[in-house]
């Protein structure tokens, strides 16, 4: 885009954004450098230009950022005749015409109207009469998060949401289009903070091995040092781990049941937050539910735990203890039990914090369910062996 710009002429520059709706314009300004965007703008009409930095004084978050105000306004007075004329003249310069938005005189937004309905109505019928009015009147303000307005879209299968200010006054809408880079891009973010990852905007391929590295490092870390607790239980229990047989070998497989447990739940509060599904006060109900899998799903690991040890000694001739294998299959059933508990508890102690829910998922989770299961096992161990 950048050598573009400096390769054509002020000229063409100024027929450039004159072509292109106002919020590719802004979207295009974001991504190029300063000094590209102090010639555009400075080949752009002066109404433009207003408009263009008006954009992009909204945080990059909110719907203000990502609307458009191309736009069929119709006023309150008008008939079907008139609205219909008035989408003539000026349809043409709209991003979308199947929606109209009506306005009063202060620029109130009072109501809807779908094209379809103004083309198959009588032509003196007045547009008030036929409009969807306040009771049924969607929209978003320009301060709230443009997650919110992808959530709307969705729930009421609008292909476009209007965008009012404070005073209720109609300053722009949001298209399907972008809704779904909306949708796109959230989801994205969700899963690069469920993998402990700085969310980037760049793609793989045009992102720097240092920039990449930047990205990974900062939880690589913490997450390096936390799990220095699991060392610390291991090497509180060497003894006992030298002298029984047997109960080295589980390690691994509690710890990865357990982590895998965490991140089964963890997954599904994090999208049903995401989507709005579940609130916050929904939490017992997700509590009561995961304990009744958790039990069911633990008793079933727990005796095909038994099972496979009471195989593997028969068939290798080892010298594992009845006691061991039980230690095993009961730590198995509560190791299941506790992971998810955390699994469903500690995503919507985020929400109710204000913090991302993504952030507790995937690597975190298994983190702290691998200190939690060995704490588990070897109090199982040190009360049966």
């Amino acid at each position: 885009q950048a050598v573009i710009v400096q390769s054509i002429t002020d000229s063409e520059i100024g027929r450039l954004m004159d072509d292109l709706y106002v919020d590719d314009a802004v979207d295009f300004l974001e991504e190029v450098p300063a000094n590209i965007v102090r010639r555009v703008l400075a080949n752009t009409d002066k109404q433009t230009r207003e408009i263009i930095n008006r954009f992009l004084k909204y945080d990059e978050n909110s719907a203000g950022s990502v609307m458009t105000i191309e736009m069929v306004e119709l006023h309150d007075r008008l008939t079907v005749a008139e609205a219909i004329k008035n989408i003539r003249r000026t349809g043409v310069d709209k991003e979308t015409i199947y929606t109209c938005y009506v306005i009063d005189d202060k620029r109130h937004l009072v109501g809807t109207i779908p094209l379809r309905r103004l083309l198959l109505n009588d032509e003196d019928t007045l547009i008030t009469d036929i409009m969807s009015d306040d009771e049924q009147l969607i929209f978003v303000k320009t301060t709230d998060d443009r997650e919110e307005v992808a959530a709307i879209a969705k729930k009421y299968d609008l292909l476009s949401v209007p965008v009012v200010d404070k005073e209720d006054r109609l300053v722009g809408i949001i298209t399907i289009d972008d809704i779904v880079d909306i949708i796109d891009e959230e989801a994205t973010e969700d899963m690069e903070k469920m993998a402990l990852l700085t969310p980037s905007e760049d793609e793989y391929l045009k992102t720097g091995v240092f920039t990449l590295t930047k990205n990974r490092i900062g939880w690589l870390l913490i997450l390096m040092i936390t799990s220095t607790f699991t060392g610390q239980i291991i090497e509180g229990f060497e003894n006992q781990l030298a002298t029984i047989a047997g109960l080295t070998a589980c390690i691994p497989m509690l710890m990865g049941t357990g982590g895998n447990s965490g991140n089964q739940v963890s997954t599904l509060i994090i999208r049903g937050l995401a989507l709005n599904e579940i609130k916050i006060k929904d939490y017992f109900k997700i509590l009561w539910k995961e304990i009744r899998v958790s039990l069911i799903a633990g008793i079933i690991l727990a005796v095909a735990n038994y099972g496979r040890m009471l195989v593997i000694r028969a068939v290798t001739g080892g010298d594992t203890t009845n006691s061991v294998i039980l230690v095993v299959s009961l730590s198995v059933a509560a190791v299941v039990m506790v992971s998810k508990t955390i699994g469903c508890t500690l995503p919507i102690v985020a929400k109710l914090f204000k913090l991302d829910p993504a952030l507790m998922a995937g690597p975190l989770i298994t983190t702290l369910v691998d200190a939690i299961s060995l704490i588990i096992y070897f109090a199982f161990a040190k009360a049966l062996i």
